[in-house]
């Protein structure tokens, strides 16, 4: 893979200060009053889908019963992975052991009840059963994420358990997980060999963290191949936007400039550099991948700080799953270094236009909800945006969490 040599190229100084103290402190209580909820809507029970009835453990159901988690916060899902990794963010910069207790018992959770939906699960599809991607491992999505969330949490609790199946997935995803021949992650369905900018996100956080954990360099140069491979057939230079997806078998881009794809890449790359080597060699190219994209993100901003659905169609809805990814990243970036201290103020407009999508009791509005790619760019207009979906709640916590850290 060629190494890009890109600069910086300047961006237009936006008016907006640091974080007043009375903004810090409305930041604080919205990011409290988010993950509040969370707390208070987990209850670590199973409920039967059918009669209503609730347990605690689900070998005291019934043999007929049709159980799922009692919420949304509580399964095995690639959002539920960046929810614990939001809480756990939130601790370390609110001092609130609370919310990294979430996190530890989300996974815990899983851990202790996955053995009976594995033995019970009846060949149901792994979308319709409790924990049915935790232990059939074959997308990225089933496992990288969750992945990523499960290595911080052995980090606090050291269980067995955890460190067997996190060799075993990291093994899985270097040696197994389809990829083309330069060992980029692609997508056997629905179209064969298909690449998918989300899965950046499913699999280089966890490989990185992998790299730190074991010590196997491989793992780190797993992820950077990654972000190299993605970019090199993603990327649209003249846009300055990834598209959501780039098909083998033609070797085109999808249509669309998907808002929360490009998160997904953005706060991958963010992540990897965080955890990359200092002398990998690399860093220069990895730097610059991430400058080029920052760069186009930042002009296509909405007056109101938030980013389209669709990035470059002003005329697709305004979307706050994405908009917070974008803060996160850029704001984790101005933070360490790696992008000039102007783009602070694009992160804090990008906060402010998150901040008007939360409501007074701490539901957030405007998350697209769960997106595959398409070819008819109408598809994703028309994509619904569920009150509070989980998709947007992890990444608006991890938006206000690096927003409090931001100092420029």
């Amino acid at each position: 893979m060629r190494t890009v040599a890109l600069a910086l190229a300047a961006v237009p100084a936006l008016a907006v200060p640091a974080l007043s103290a009375q903004t810090r402190a409305e930041t604080e209580r919205v990011v409290r009053k988010i993950a509040d909820g969370v707390l208070e809507s987990a209850t670590f029970m199973f409920v039967d889908s059918a009669t209503g009835q609730r347990y605690v453990d689900p070998t005291d159901a019934p043999a007929a019963a049709v159980l799922r988690p009692e919420g949304p916060y509580t399964d095995w899902r690639y959002w539920n992975g960046v929810l614990n990794l939001a809480m756990l963010r939130l601790a370390d910069v609110l001092d609130e052991v609370r919310y990294a207790d979430f996190a530890r018992r989300s996974v815990a959770f899983a851990f202790d009840h996955v053995a009976y939906f594995r033995q019970h699960h009846g060949g149901q599809s792994k979308w319709d059963y409790p924990f049915g991607q935790r232990f059939t491992m074959q997308d990225l999505d089933d496992y990288g994420a969750e992945g990523a969330s499960v290595v911080e949490v052995y980090r606090l609790d050291p269980d067995p358990r955890y460190r067997a199946w996190l060799d075993s997935a990291a093994a899985y995803a270097s040696e197994r997980q389809g990829s083309l021949p330069d060992g980029a992650f692609a997508r056997t369905s629905p179209r064969r060999w298909t690449l998918w900018a989300d899965d950046l996100y499913m699999s280089v956080p966890f490989l990185a963290r992998m790299a730190a954990l074991s010590g196997r360099r491989g793992y780190i140069d797993d992820a950077v191949a990654q972000v190299l491979g993605f970019n090199d057939r993603l990327f649209d230079p003249r846009a300055g936007l990834m598209a959501h997806n780039w098909y083998s078998a033609t070797g085109q881009r999808g249509v669309a400039f998907w808002g929360r794809a490009n998160g997904w890449a953005l706060m991958a790359q963010v992540e990897l550099l965080d955890l990359l080597p200092p002398d990998d060699v690399q860093r220069d190219t990895l730097l610059a991948l991430l400058r080029r994209h920052v760069r186009g993100l930042a002009r296509y901003q909405d007056s109101t700080g938030l980013w389209h659905q669709v990035l470059d169609r002003r005329d697709s809805y305004l979307e706050t799953s994405a908009s917070a990814m974008f803060v996160f990243a850029i704001a984790r970036a101005v933070s360490q270094g790696w992008i000039e201290r102007r783009y602070a103020a694009v992160a804090r407009r990008g906060w402010a236009g998150v901040m008007t999508r939360i409501r007074a009791d701490g539901q957030i509005e405007g998350t697209c909800a769960g997106t595959a790619v398409s070819d008819t760019l109408d598809d994703y207009y028309r994509r619904p945006t569920p009150l509070n979906d989980v998709h947007g709640v992890g990444p608006v916590l991890l938006a206000g969490s690096e927003v409090l850290r931001l100092r420029s």
